[in-house]
């Protein structure tokens, strides 16, 4: 079993000390941000992604996947091109860190992109990739994040569009349920996208919107062993990645999160 923490919503930690946390918990994997190797100050983020390498292989740890907090939901030629052309770069850079799984975005709504476009958008991007990711040996695994592509019918037809083999989704346990959708819904999509699974996002919660409310694992209302027994069922072989959006302390939380993995998966 792989344990694995993203690296988001630790405020009272810099970077190495975000590592020095995942090692001393029991994490073996984390989830990198983009932002952790390629912002608008550093001017060669190939260079930075072999110093996190070192920093990781350090303390024994590995990246699960790198976010690649891409935008497509996109139709203008120029601007797809810039998205594909940027994704390639971010591709490499995920491989400098030693996986080779981005989990992407669908986008960002639009008035440019009508929502009955969205898949159409998305896909094109996605379709541009098809070959390089191929080629490269890197998977895109969706979120399910944001309202772009929060449904799993919608993440289904965008996996069937395409046609990739590269092509699946990072399966956020909670994210549907924040996004309006009930419990039997949810269990739904669980059962019909742990098949295309390429990562996790194991979170728990209660309430939709602004009733939303975070939750240490085992502690919301989300159905958490159904969703472990669909992700087994599909023989998924990656990271079951942690991420916590409590009320407790941050530290704490993921504390508790990576004990319940390691009871329950």
């Amino acid at each position: 079993m792989k344990i694995g923490v993203i690296h988001y919503n630790f405020p009272q930690f810099n970077f190495e000390q975000f590592l020095d946390y995942c090692q001393e918990t029991g994490y073996e994997y984390a989830e990198l941000q983009l932002t952790d190797v390629w912002t608008a100050d550093i001017e060669n983020p190939e260079a930075e992604a072999e110093k996190v390498l070192k920093q990781l292989e350090a303390r024994g740890l590995k990246a699960s996947a790198l976010a690649s907090h891409n935008d497509f939901v996109v139709l203008e030629a120029e601007q797809v091109n810039h998205q594909v052309e940027r994704m390639k770069r971010v591709c490499k850079l995920a491989k400098i860190l030693g996986t080779n799984v981005l989990r992407t975005e669908g986008g960002q709504p639009k008035d440019s992109v009508p929502e009955e476009r969205w898949v159409e958008a998305m896909a094109g991007c996605f379709s541009r990739l098809a070959d390089f990711a191929a080629a490269e040996d890197v998977y895109f695994a969706v979120d399910n994040h944001g309202y772009c592509t929060n449904d799993g019918d919608l993440q289904l037809k965008l996996i069937q569009t395409v046609g990739s083999k590269n092509l699946g989704v990072n399966l956020d346990t909670m994210n549907y349920r924040w996004f309006g959708h009930d419990i039997p819904a949810i269990n739904r999509f669980y059962e019909m996208l742990a098949p295309h699974a390429f990562h996790t996002h194991l979170k728990d919660g209660t309430g939709s919107r602004e009733n939303y409310v975070g939750a240490a694992l085992g502690e919301g209302e989300i159905d958490l062993t159904h969703a472990v027994k669909c992700l087994k069922d599909a023989d998924y072989q990656g990271v079951w990645c942690s991420e916590y959006e409590g009320r407790e302390p941050t530290d704490l939380g993921y504390r508790k999160c990576c004990e319940w993995i390691k009871a329950n998966v």
